[in-house]
């Protein structure tokens, strides 16, 4: 039996003063660290300084289909930086569209595109009496955010280790036209760490929809963030192209991906792809929009990644620095809470974050004590469309950014806290 459940009132209460006494002592050296968000740290930012001096005063600033990257046009990028996003996307380049330097502001833009007009014929979301998404959880908060902005209606989809519940996903889509998409982040999941299944692909590839304009946002975000060889050989994702094809769905999905973590947050390069029918209807929107984008940066990275020859050693050197973290994690989460028996996390091969779960009822309490105490972490209940995580126990944990010695001083902090809201959780129950 774990150590907690198995103690009587008065050693919880015991092992609460000792918490407690701890916690005020940590309280008292007055930390300043931060694992809000995903950001990659100095030394990974440190890895792209030679991106920089791609483009110098001789560079030839020709693409190799002679157009003057200086200057406007070439709405869909330039041919080297299609090829290097075919390769993180799993694509063709003829697929792929290339645009500036976000993918949150691609499917932004997607999102909004389907409310406007919608696709291939289909009326505009925007007149329609209801719009609703399938929103796997625990999941990524810029995803939802977008949504509730939009006016759709976010319903939850419990994850697994094998990528989003298919039996509750084909029961929705199924039975509803107002459900018209579903967020996916299909390898290193935001924020559990799972790849999803060739099953679950195939499955949201072929799945019947109520809705004939169902869309699959295909947000590969960690396509190449690996933190070992081995993991890069063996956690690969079925293409959804490929599969939505097979199964007679050709233009089902949408796929989104960006260099982000790869060379430099919002000074990289962001791409969808999508089917023959869905790039010229993407194309055509984006006429009145825009006249091109940043195509030195388009030629800057394809030539800094040798259009896509270049990401594995590059993306190598990121999961060196990546790997340690995520082992300092769940060691320490193992060490401190493990015996305890009041949680459990993942232990991802890749991606950006931990997600843990603590006991129900203490989420808000383990971040508002950590904050308390000088570490900031993702807000409680991000994860959960509407910020409402109802069982209020899911945190994300996100390792990137400190170096170390700081994430190893700010473990310690937050295995206190949840050592605290649990006691105190147990004793009020």
């Amino acid at each position: 039996m774990p150590r907690y459940a198995a103690m009587t009132k008065a050693e919880l209460e015991t092992e609460l003063a000792a918490v407690r006494a701890r916690y005020d002592e940590m309280v008292a050296r007055g930390l300043a660290l931060n694992m809000a968000r995903g950001k990659p740290s100095a030394a990974q930012l440190e890895l792209s300084l030679p991106l920089l001096d791609v483009l110098d005063a001789e560079a030839d600033l020709t693409a190799e289909d002679g157009t003057d990257c200086r200057n406007y046009g070439v709405l869909d990028g330039i041919p080297e930086a299609k090829r290097l996003m075919a390769t993180l996307l799993d694509d063709e380049p003829d697929s792929v569209i290339v645009l500036g330097n976000a993918s949150l502001t691609a499917m932004y833009d997607a999102l909004v595109r389907l409310m406007l007009f919608g696709t291939q014929g289909s009326a505009p979301w925007g007149q329609l009496p209801a719009v609703k998404w399938l929103c796997p959880v625990p999941g990524y908060d810029r995803h939802f955010t977008i949504c509730e902005a939009l006016g759709i209606e976010m319903i939850p989809v419990p994850m697994d280790e094998h990528g989003p519940d298919m039996d509750e996903v084909e029961r929705l889509a199924g039975a509803d036209d107002a459900v018209k998409g579903i967020w996916c982040v299909p390898k290193y999941s935001n924020p559990t760490g799972v790849t999803y299944s060739d099953e679950v692909v195939r499955r949201l590839a072929s799945m019947a929809c109520a809705a004939p304009d169902f869309r699959i946002f295909w947000d590969n975000a960690y396509a190449v963030h690996h933190f070992s060889a081995e993991a890069a050989e063996q956690d690969r994702v079925l293409d959804i192209a490929a599969a939505c094809a097979a199964a007679g769905n050709p233009e089902r999905y949408l796929k989104f991906g960006s260099t982000s973590k790869i060379t430099f947050p919002g000074a990289g390069v962001a791409a969808v792809a999508a089917s023959p029918a869905n790039v010229a209807e993407i194309k055509r929107h984006m006429n009145a929009q825009a006249i091109g984008h940043d195509k030195l940066n388009q030629l800057r990275h394809a030539r800094f990644l040798d259009e896509g020859r270049g990401l594995a050693s590059h993306m190598a050197a990121h999961g060196a620095l990546m790997g340690p973290k995520f082992e300092l994690v769940c060691r320490r989460l193992d060490e401190e809470l493990g015996e305890a028996g009041i949680a459990t996390w993942t232990n991802p091969r890749g991606g950006y974050f931990v997600s843990f779960e603590g006991p129900a009822g203490t989420a808000r309490r383990i971040v508002a004590l950590a904050k308390e105490a000088g570490v900031t972490m993702t807000g409680a209940g991000a994860t959960w469309p509407y910020g409402d995580d109802p069982n209020d126990s899911n945190i994300r944990i996100a390792p990137s950014l400190p170096p170390l010695e700081e994430l190893d001083a700010a473990m310690d902090v937050f295995c206190c806290c949840v050592k605290r809201a649990a006691l105190e959780k147990m004793l009020a129950d």
